[in-house]
């Protein structure tokens, strides 16, 4: 379990963390042909390698890295607009179901336990946090992107990336206060983000930013109190 957990934890840090914006968008012109593809492979294989903290586990972290390459490349070439969410889902799946093989096969590779750092506890913590980040952020972008407002013209006053950080906040405090027991303080927190942030959409006088707003804000809440309470269930 701390095996899989760890490289759990190194697929979350390779494939939303380290990958580049560019190296995406590279991806998904050049497919076959993007130098960016064959980096993120050997990036893979080095984290499952690195997380494992064993020089006996290459083999299968070169087995992670080779079919982490197939099951992107596979989705570059079969992937369609109107199906990212399931295409995302589904690539995830493949990826975790990949891992877990690794792990089963792994069976008889001693790996060293590094208990301060890595217990199975920290371990959930760890993926929990990062989770709640730029991966959630990406899941719900791309979950809501086929109602994406169209670009009106005006002129955005808004802090740059400023939504993105207090999506990052927001969904980090909600876990804090569920994982510590203090429910009333997630529905403070909703209340604080409805005032303020539905008294601007308001005045801008746009149903679609709205109703768009407004899904992408439950998405945000409901995902973080899903995996608040998913880890106070099992640790608190």
């Amino acid at each position: 379990m701390e095996l899989f957990l760890r490289l759990l934890l190194a697929h979350l840090i390779g494939d939303f963390f380290i990958q580049s914006d560019k190296g995406v968008k590279s991806k998904e012109h050049k497919k076959v042909k993007s130098p960016y593809l064959y980096y993120h492979c050997l990036l893979h294989i080095g984290l499952a390698w690195l997380m494992a903290w064993d020089i006996q586990f290459w083999p299968y972290a070169v087995f992670i890295g080779l079919t982490h390459y197939l099951i992107d490349l596979a989705k570059l070439y079969f992937q369609q607009k109107k199906w990212q969410v399931e295409a995302l889902i589904v690539d995830q799946i493949f990826h975790v179901s990949i891992i877990a093989a690794a792990v089963i096969m792994a069976e008889s590779v001693e790996i060293p336990s590094l208990d301060k750092l890595f217990d199975a506890e920290k371990l959930v913590l760890y993926f929990c946090l990062l989770f709640l980040t730029k991966p959630c952020s990406i899941l719900i972008k791309t979950a809501i992107s086929k109602w994406t407002p169209q670009e009106d013209g005006r002129v955005d006053s808004s802090l740059q990336n400023a939504g993105k950080w207090i999506g990052y906040l927001e969904r980090l405090l909600i876990f804090v206060f569920i994982i510590v027991g203090k429910f009333d303080a997630v529905g403070f927190l909703l209340a604080a983000k409805s005032i303020f942030r539905f008294g601007d959409l308001k005045q801008g006088d746009d149903r679609r930013l709205t109703e768009y707003v407004l899904i992408g804000t439950l998405l945000s809440f409901g995902i973080a109190v899903v995996i608040g309470l998913f880890y106070y269930g099992w640790f608190g």
